[in-house]
């Protein structure tokens, strides 16, 4: 990101998504390699899927921002 990438919203907000994205999909390969374990441990799977919730609900409220509103 550079200098004017850091004063345009638009921007900002597409590297926002992009992180979020990024660490949504990385506590996947997480969960998925905790499961694989021969004693998984199902608090932290847990804990880990709710996070991932939370991120997917950030993900599709910041999607919106994006969208400007169509009035039909």
């Amino acid at each position: 990101m550079n200098d004017d990438d850091r004063n345009d919203p638009e921007a900002r907000l597409a590297e926002r998504l992009h992180l979020l994205g990024q660490e949504h999909a990385d506590l996947g390969v997480a969960v998925e390699a905790i499961a694989q374990a021969p004693v998984p441990d199902m608090m932290v799977i847990a804990r880990l899927k709710r996070k991932k919730l939370a991120l997917k609900d950030e993900i599709e409220r910041l999607k919106d921002q994006q969208t400007p509103d169509i009035i039909a």
